[in-house]
């Protein structure tokens, strides 16, 4: 039983050690595939994909078939008299209608339909686009409050050398108790810190785990990402970017696609002005039966005549029709003409919307392209802090080494670079993400 134990405990280990590291791109495409508004809108999607078809199928013809009967009891009126007539009837008929002209209004409905149809496609490339950018966004936050852990890790080492060297000191008697008490207390802010950090990378993880809607967050991460130490500048103009933008975005597309759908519809609407043609065609039969007879008359012989059987009758009585019927719109209020006006009002919101959608890429195109140039400046800024803050951490402790200091200048040192670190990790990331959106404005995709 122990064995087996000991197996089971060596296997749940392997799991765990085996956990999967979540990749930027298996993040993307995970939450563009499962998030449930991009779900909600492949549904709108299908609903356009069906009115597309049920626009074709105006094409073929209708065809309709019914059947009745009726039966009537008690006199009926013949003259100035009256007659019997107790009668059972059943009638078949079988017919079709289809439409021969409507000044193209089949077509236009489908063209304008198809429209309908790219817009919707559209706008699920921009929820796509919406959650992959809070994905990457949350991504590089998580990586950034990594980096802060292993930053939070050194300064614990450090300050737990600093505690062990203050405590040999102080026990031999060169140094006072405060300074063993100071290099406890800041060992101790330092594993707080540390602590801090741990929770911020859990925090960030779960954030990012309700993002991809994962209900499993607690066996959530993801893999760790070396950035480089020196990040170039970019040199993509804003021009660029947007000449790219306006033909790739999604939601721009998705307004142009709309304004083709106005000018559809007015088109449509217009036929009303112009007269339908139809054409229909049809077959039928019946047969009576009189219920208090079961003659019809009699020959020139006297003789009564009987009463032909259903199917004789559905075969005598069988018939044909065609037809042709227009129908030529004179007068109805001036309601087309408003309709078309309406739709001509439709196109103006529309291309209003292209311009809204054009105007917002160009404010988060320039928004970015901002971003980029004054996080980089920012990232330079705190290279040098850093640089210099470690130069300082390095003659505070030979400098308290040398007895010429205290461990007060060596922790205020110590703090100063480990908050230098900190500033250099966060401009890297910030700087990181915003030109990952540049680039991504420029038609490359989101990866690390």
């Amino acid at each position: 039983m122990k064995k087996v134990l000991t197996i089971i405990l060596g296997l749940s280990c392997l799991a765990v050690g085996a956990q999967k590291k979540w990749s930027l791109r298996e993040c993307v495409d995970y939450a563009t595939k499962n998030n449930l508004q991009v779900i909600q809108n492949e549904y709108s999607k299908q609903i356009q994909d069906l009115n597309l078809k049920i626009a074709r199928k105006n094409y073929l013809p209708s065809v309709s078939a019914n059947m009745g009967n009726s039966v009537s009891f008690g006199q009926a009126s013949l003259g100035t008299g009256s007659i019997r007539n107790d009668r059972f009837s059943n009638n078949a008929n079988l017919g079709a209608d289809m439409l021969v002209y409507n000044n193209g209004r089949l077509e236009k409905t489908i063209r304008k339909t198809e429209f309908d149809v790219e817009a919707s496609q559209y706008d699920i490339e921009t929820i796509k686009n919406d959650i992959s950018l809070q994905i990457a966004q949350q991504y590089l936050t998580t990586l950034l409050n990594k980096e802060i852990v292993k930053i939070s890790q050194a300064a614990v080492e450090n300050a737990q050398k600093q505690f062990d060297r203050s405590k040999i000191t102080t026990e031999v008697g060169t140094t006072a108790q405060t300074v063993l008490a100071e290099a406890e207390a800041g060992l101790a802010r330092e594993k707080q810190n540390l602590k801090t950090a741990e929770i911020n990378v859990g925090r960030s993880l779960f954030a990012l785990a309700q993002l991809l809607q994962l209900q499993d967050y607690k066996n959530f991460d993801v893999e760790d990402v070396t950035v480089p130490d020196q990040l170039a500048p970019q040199l993509i103009s804003v021009d660029e970017v947007l000449t790219t933008a306006y033909e790739t975005q999604p939601q721009v597309k998705a307004a142009e696609s709309r304004i083709k759908s106005a000018e559809a519809q007015t088109e449509v609407t217009r036929t009303a002005f112009w007269p339908t043609v139809t054409a229909s065609a049809g077959i039928g039969t019946f047969y009576n039966n009189l219920l208090n007879t079961r003659t019809t008359g009699y020959d020139q012989f006297g003789n009564p005549i009987a009463e032909p059987t259903f199917f004789n009758q559905y075969k005598d009585n069988f018939g044909q029709n065609l037809g042709i019927s227009v129908n030529i719109p004179i007068f109805n209020k001036g309601i087309t003409k408003l309709q078309v006006e309406q739709s001509k009002l439709q196109e103006s919101i529309a291309k209003t919307t292209l311009q809204q959608q054009k105007q917002v890429v160009r404010e988060n195109v320039q928004k970015a392209q901002f971003d980029v140039d004054a996080n980089y400046e920012i990232y330079l800024s705190a290279l040098q802090a850093e640089k210099s803050t470690k130069l300082a951490l390095d003659f505070a402790d030979k400098s308290y080494a040398a007895g010429r200091s205290t461990i007060y200048d060596v922790n205020i040192a110590r703090n100063n670079y480990a908050n230098a670190q900190g500033s250099v990790a966060q401009a890297k990331y910030n700087y990181l993400f915003s030109l990952k959106l540049l680039n991504f404005y420029a038609g490359i995709p989101l990866s690390l």
